[in-house]
């Protein structure tokens, strides 16, 4: 009997599976790092347990302190989520042994296909079509070296206990394969306690379609349908939808047939998905099992009217299966998008801060919002830098796709760079509308998508005067209300009335001046007087469009506190009021010096003072999200100082080197 659940992750799929919990009358348990204390899945569950310590390696990665939770609180049986050690089969085991629950497989099924080579083995004696590769034991650079070879370039190194993109990496030529290996490696390690590689050929134009299986502890099994995750940006994938588009009924048997196969050769229980490179010829190669609860579940859910949390728990308790293969409902069609915490014009870095806004889309028939993060919460560079995942639903593709354009034209995030805008022009590209999917489709878009940053045009700038001058309080003087003094009206006596904002934002200082003839809405200069709206948030209207704008869609202006959050060809920016004289006092910034671009901490210094280095040179290794950066020369000089070292954690816009 299972009456307490403790989820051992955290942030969306925590909440989301407390929900879940919850409907069914469960007692929730969360566990949370010390940095994690107030998060939201914290905040939300019926009872919290703190494990120490910040990064995952010290918290979410603890088997020992998991366990210890489980029974300190109670609780019978544990989800693992994604991530972190959902798919562990030491942690499964563990589990097992302290004689809780364990909502996944069995440990004997992730060992079969939690190792990427196990798997592909296991697929290759069952005669599932492979991509060509090396899967086996040695993990030499030499072994690899031979084996990309004798593949052909390029080649994709991929950590085979791992996911989500971390510890894979292209590699185009031979030159570039020890430094790569050597990177993927160290991702491995940190995300996954596991190093080892597996070496494949890289497929050009594929389409990732991966199918949904589900099974009893009696013996049945069955798929719910597929997805289409194909748009994908450094691996990890941005937009899933389901079912695939263009899909026939007779492949997506075959490909089905072929998942529940795999599932049931391992004796597979609980949710997995088997993931598949689908060509254009129609032929799928099996790539991997994820023995796990996929983050897009929710598309799969919404065409089915299913809920697998609950088919977790319940196949858990010992139900089986509640329908049968050819009873399982095809219902129109899902898109789902995942929100990161990252700045897609910076190659999608993660981006850390606090959320000073934080705006969902309105709930309603086919919308859904799957999230792990509130207003006024703090994105920490220690794990992934997902917001949560916005799903819509319609009873055919297009209908689908212009819901979920709604949904995020309504979300609205300031404080922490994200990829909402980007997401926009995904969604709304005349390619994606016409299901013109693979896995090159954001490289091939890139002109389309990715629009740098540029300057912000005068009528932007007074648009946003305007708008802190509507939301500032209308009087000086409390005293007498009907004073001239009172009114934020700009008079001034023998002169045309004028107000000066001092306004900053985009990288930009700029001084507006506001004339009666550009705030006013009835001739009186005093009428912002009367437009009283509380300074400490307030949302506007605006009047003004960017002059190319090709929608009707007004854009948002939204007051928190002293940051205005203005939005100008479909991207939201801060802009703040200042004090000039106190801004005359800038920051001295190192001549010639290289920055942190996020917080993290130093992997590599692969320079010394006195050395010489070429343009594009690695300087610097930084590990942030689980991820690997490298921090490179912009031109060719010499190393003037260095100033971090290895293991130390710095914050974003630190100096880590100087050249000259």
């Amino acid at each position: 009997m299972i009456t307490t659940l403790l989820i051992a992750n955290r942030g969306e799929i925590a909440c989301r599976v407390m929900r879940t919990a919850k409907a069914m009358g469960l007692t929730t348990v969360a566990v949370h790092s010390a940095i994690d204390r107030d998060a939201r899945h914290a905040r939300e569950a019926d009872i919290r347990i703190d494990l120490g310590g910040a990064k995952p390696a010290e918290s979410y990665l603890q088997i020992d302190k998991l366990i210890a939770a489980a029974r300190a609180s109670g609780a019978q049986a544990i989800h693992p989520g994604y991530g972190f050690l959902s798919e562990n089969a030491e942690f499964a085991r563990a589990v097992e042994q302290a004689g809780l629950i364990f909502l996944g497989p069995p440990a004997s099924a992730i060992d079969a296909m939690g190792s990427k080579s196990a798997a592909k083995a296991l697929m290759e004696k069952a005669g599932v079509p492979l991509v060509p590769g090396y899967h086996g034991e040695a993990q030499d650079v030499e072994t690899f070296r031979a084996a990309a070879s004798k593949i052909g370039y390029p080649v994709l190194l991929k950590a085979t206990a791992g996911g989500g993109g971390k510890g894979m990496k292209i590699v185009e030529r031979e030159a570039e394969l020890g430094e790569a290996l050597q990177s993927a490696q160290r991702e491995a390690q940190s995300s996954f306690g596991d190093a080892r590689m597996l070496v494949e050929k890289y497929v050009l134009k594929p389409r990732h379609v991966e199918i949904q299986v589900f099974a009893d502890q009696h013996g049945n099994c069955l798929y719910l349908n597929e997805r289409d995750c194909s748009i994908q940006r450094r691996h990890q994938k941005v937009v899933e939808e389901a079912p695939a588009p263009g899909l026939s009924p007779e492949l997506r048997r075959a490909m089905g047939e072929a998942a529940v196969k795999a599932a049931k050769a391992i004796g597979y229980v609980g949710a997995g998905t088997v993931e598949f490179l689908l060509d254009a010829r129609g032929e799928f190669f099996f790539m991997e099992m994820n023995t796990r609860l996929q983050v897009e579940h929710p598309v799969t859910e919404a065409i089915t009217g299913l809920d697998l949390v609950a088919w977790q728990i319940r196949v858990a308790r010992g139900e089986p299966l509640p329908i049968r293969q050819e009873q399982v409902p095809l219902l129109g069609h899902a898109i789902e998008v995942r929100l990161y915490a990252e700045d897609p014009d910076n190659d999608f870095l993660p981006a850390t801060g606090t959320l000073d806004l934080y705006r969902e889309a309105a709930d309603g028939p086919g919308r859904r919002v799957d999230s792990g993060v509130a207003e006024g919460d703090t994105v920490s560079p220690f794990y992934d830098p997902m917001l949560g995942k916005l799903i819509a639903w319609g009873e055919n593709r297009e209908e689908a796709r212009l819901r979920l354009l709604a949904m995020l034209d309504e979300t609205c995030v300031g404080g922490v760079r994200t990829n909402l805008a980007f997401l926009r022009r995904v969604i709304g590209h005349r390619a994606f509308a016409e299901a013109e999917l693979d896995t090159g489709f954001i490289p091939r878009h890139e002109a389309e998508l990715m629009r740098k940053p540029g300057v912000l045009p005068d009528a932007f700038w007074q648009q946003a005067a305007k708008c802190f001058v509507q939301s500032e309080p209308t009087a000086f003087r409390d005293d007498d209300a009907h004073s001239p003094w009172s009114a934020r009206s700009g008079l001034r006596f023998g002169m045309p009335a004028r107000i000066s904002v001092h306004l900053k934002g985009n990288g930009e200082n700029r001084l507006v001046h506001l004339t009666p003839g550009i705030h006013r809405r009835d001739g009186d200069a005093s009428a912002l007087a009367r437009e009283s709206i509380a300074p400490s948030e307030a949302t506007f209207v605006s009047e003004l469009a960017p002059a190319d704008a090709k929608a009707l869609r007004q854009p948002k202006a939204i007051r928190q506190g002293r940051t205005l959050y203005l939005e100008w060809d479909g991207e939201l920016h801060a802009v703040t009021a200042f004090d000039p004289i106190a801004e005359a006092e800038a920051s001295h910034q190192h001549h010639g010096g290289l920055t942190a671009p996020m917080n993290g901490s130093i992997v590599r210094v692969l320079v010394e003072p006195g050395q010489a280095v070429e343009a594009g040179a690695t300087l610097i290794v930084l590990e942030a999200m689980k991820m690997e950066h490298s921090i490179r020369a912009a031109e060719a000089g010499v190393v003037k100082a260095v100033y971090c070292s290895e293991g130390e954690m710095i914050s974003e816009g630190v100096t880590l080197v100087e050249l000259e």
